[in-house]
């Protein structure tokens, strides 16, 4: 990790769950992390509980459905440390319906939004941030899932397509780098089921969540902060494209 000290890392969707132990662990290992969520209020209390850690923590409020927040979020980074040396693409939702017959143009538009389409435009200025420091060591961590390797009863449909892109737009990225002799590393993280907040948005009753976890065996969100981070110190060459 010593690579990475002092290096500047983002994370999306850090306001809990995931993304809030992804800053925590970076912060620890004395890495400046940008949080970028819509809850200003929750990335302050996480800044506060990591004031005296070694590295540093900026929360930056984002709604990543909108381009005009992600483009602002990337501005602050350069003003403020110079740019973003590594990218993990956190930010993500289930939807309020699971069937497709059931849903809308607008619901399948938001969470396009936030699981793709902000993917890939943070991924493509990370890239640029890179090239413009003239870096060619950055890592840009997709946060997938379980569901983006196969299609499982009583899963959201749409989500599930969102994260087969994920996987599909993270390979074309790495061929795409590939093809430019980039050093620029691509990973993709796809975890089972999470005990996070996530799935309280598609239910109203406090009581299925509960049920969710105490039914199935459940990772925690520190497990795949843990996974990023053995992903951030491995050598380069190491990993191959999907790490579940």
């Amino acid at each position: 990790m010593e690579k990475w000290k002092g290096r500047v890392a983002l994370v999306t969707g850090a306001s809990s769950g995931i993304g809030a132990a992804i800053c925590e662990d970076l912060v620890k290992h004395g890495m400046k992390v940008v949080g970028a969520a819509r809850r200003i209020e929750k990335m302050q209390e996480l800044g506060e509980k990591l004031k005296n850690e070694k590295g540093t923590f900026l929360p930056v409020q984002c709604d990543v459905t909108k381009d005009e927040d992600i483009y602002n979020l990337f501005d602050k980074i350069k003003e403020t440390f110079g740019g973003v040396d590594v990218c993990v693409n956190n930010a993500g939702t289930l939807g309020y319906v699971l069937d497709l017959l059931k849903g809308t143009p607008e619901e399948w538009r938001q969470i396009s939004n936030v699981n793709v389409i902000a993917l890939c435009l943070c991924s493509k200025l990370t890239v640029n941030s890179l090239k413009e420091r003239g870096l060619d060591d950055g890592h840009i961590i997709n946060i997938s899932s379980i569901c983006g390797h196969q299609i499982l009863v009583g899963s959201s449909r749409f989500y599930t397509g969102t994260k087969f892109a994920v996987r599909a737009l993270s390979e074309g990225l790495r061929q795409e780098l590939q093809a430019a002799n980039s050093g620029i590393k691509i990973s993709v993280v796809s975890p089972g089921l999470v005990k996070t907040e996530i799935v309280n948005q598609i239910t109203e009753n406090p009581e299925y969540a509960k049920q969710v976890f105490e039914l199935n065996t459940s990772l925690k969100s520190e497990d795949i902060a843990q996974s990023v981070l053995d992903i951030i110190v491995a050598p380069r060459g190491s990993l191959k494209l999907d790490s579940k």
